[in-house]
């Protein structure tokens, strides 16, 4: 594993880290209009897809 030699300045760590941000939560509509988590299936209606996956 590489070691590194010197010491990371502040402003190169601080540069570095900038890149670390918080991604707000990606949303989108189930066709009952329901707002849901993509990909997945509504907790409200139990659809996916156009189909009826779980019982609710």
């Amino acid at each position: 594993m590489a070691v590194p030699k010197r010491r990371m300045s502040r402003s190169n760590t601080r540069s570095r880290r900038s890149q670390w941000k918080a991604q707000p939560v990606t949303l989108s509509t189930c066709p009952r209009g329901h707002t849901i988590r993509p990909h997945t299936v509504c907790p409200t209606c139990g659809r996916y897809a156009d189909r009826q996956i779980i019982d609710v």
